[in-house]
Formats: C-alpha cells, structure tokens, sequence
C-alpha cells in the first residue's frame, strides 16, 4: 500500500507562522505508477537527476527547526507535481507535457503510456488532491492561530535550462526568487535582495522562473497568505551530473539558514 503523499515536519507544535513547501524534492515511485512509465531503469535514472529538486528538504530545513513547519511531497514529480494547476487549460507547463500529470520527459520524449480518464482520476485522487487538501488545511490552521502565514516555496533548479524549460537563457543567478503580486510583499522581495547582494549572491526576481505556491481556496483573496519561492542553483551545491553532494553543501545550507532567520526576524516585526 502507497505511503501518503505528504508528510508534515515540525519540532511541536509552530510558533512561527510559516510553511517550507517542499514539492519537487523526492525521488520516490510507486510500484503501480512505475508500470506506467516507458523509461528503463537507467532512463528513469537519469531522469530523475535532471527533474529532482535534490536535497532541498534538507537544505531548507531550517524552517521547520526554527519553529515553524515543513510539508513535503513523499513522491517524484513524476508521480504527480502538486504544483500544477490540475484544469490543463491553465497550467502553462501543459504545453510541455508537464501538468499535473507529465507526458513528457526533461528532453521532451514520451515519459508514460496513454492514460485513460479513470486511470487519470485514480491518479489525482490518491496522490494530487489529498495533498492540496492537506496543505490548504495546514494553512488555514496558521490563520486561525495566527491570523497570518508566510509559504516559502522551496526549490532547486539546473545551472543551464533544460529543454522543457520556458526560459533558455543561459546566464542563470545563484538565487531565483518567484513572487505573486497580490501575495508577495514587496518588503520581503527588498529583504531578500538585500541579502543577497550584501552576500555576494547573485539573484534574479522571476528569472528563470516565476510564481510561488498559494492555495487555490486563498489565491488572489486573502492576504494574509503570503508567499514566496526560494530556488537554489544546483551547482551551488551538487554535482548536476551524477546527483552527488558537493564539498559546498554546507556552505550553501549555511546561506539558506542565515536567509530563514532574515526572513524570521522580518515576520516577527
């Protein structure tokens, strides 16, 4: 029997009103969803390294340390992306094959076989649609505690693009910052900015990617949500070729630690 789709990380009960969104940071497969998938072993393999927000569950796990909770996906993006719109006609990634539910791979190839209408709502309804339930009660757990939340979205992304990727720019930043404009105070884009260049970290503001993860039943109506999305390059901390840490791991989750209590101190004000 499949393991839930999220799990919930905390040092008791939140002091802190924020959320580290952890998504696209497993590497885990079902049985009956690999059955589906048309790579070999090797393939899905490599893949995954390509696709795989790897370690950021550990590089961001200093919110959860700090008073505050984690939620993370307990499957690949591959099984399916939580942080999808699940109407096709508007998630911008369909065009890619990339929806809730992917058809294509990093490279644009045919990912899994043909789904059928009942094998597509199986899918949605074990792993897409509890988790955004789960999530959004996590939420509305922290307004009713606290009357605000902050969701950092937390990301890793290639030092050169991908094929599937909308923007194919190769002069990518240490840091990407996604934003909202309805839930991402502009305060927040300035902290962190600020911290960045008083660091020596290059960052771009929804460059190479753009958006940050808000639940439906609060998008575009309720401020107290505020979110924003953190994407670390993976060269900062990894080798893109074989998955690995690199001897920089430590120093890049120094960074991300010294960021979160930025952050902290500037919601606590």
């Amino acid at each position: 029997m499949s393991k839930k789709p999220f799990s919930i990380i905390s040092n008791g009960k939140p002091t802190i009103p924020m959320i580290a969104h952890v998504p696209h940071g497993s590497t885990l497969i079902p049985q009956d969803v690999r059955h589906s998938l048309l790579l070999s072993d090797a393939g899905l393999k490599k893949e995954l390294i390509l696709m795989t927000d790897s370690y950021t569950p550990e590089l961001f796990a200093g919110i959860a340390a700090s008073g505050s909770l984690a939620f993370v996906n307990n499957y690949s993006r591959l099984v399916v992306d939580p942080e999808r719109f699940e109407n096709e006609e508007e998630e911008v990634m369909s065009s890619r094959g990339m929806g809730a539910i992917y058809t294509k791979t990093a490279y644009q190839q045919m990912l899994r076989k043909d789904l059928s209408a009942t094998e597509k709502e199986g899918m949605l309804s074990t792993y897409f649609r509890p988790y955004h339930v789960a999530l959004r009660n996590e939420v509305q757990e922290m307004l009713e505690r606290f009357e605000r939340c902050l969701i950092i979205d937390c990301h890793s992304f290639p030092s050169n693009p991908l094929p599937c990727e909308l923007d194919q720019s190769i002069n990518r930043p240490d840091i990407c910052i996604g934003t909202d404009p309805f839930h991402t105070p502009n305060e927040l884009i300035t902290l962190v900015r600020s911290f960045c260049d008083a660091n020596g970290i290059t960052v771009a503001i929804d460059k190479p990617f753009a958006g940050t993860y808000v639940p439906i039943m609060h998008l575009g109506k309720d401020k107290r949500v505020s979110s924003i999305m953190v994407e670390v390059n993976r060269s900062l901390y990894m080798d893109e070729t074989t998955g690995d840490l690199s001897g920089r791991f430590s120093q890049t989750k120094d960074m991300i630690d010294d960021l979160i209590k930025e952050v902290i101190d500037f919601e606590a004000m």
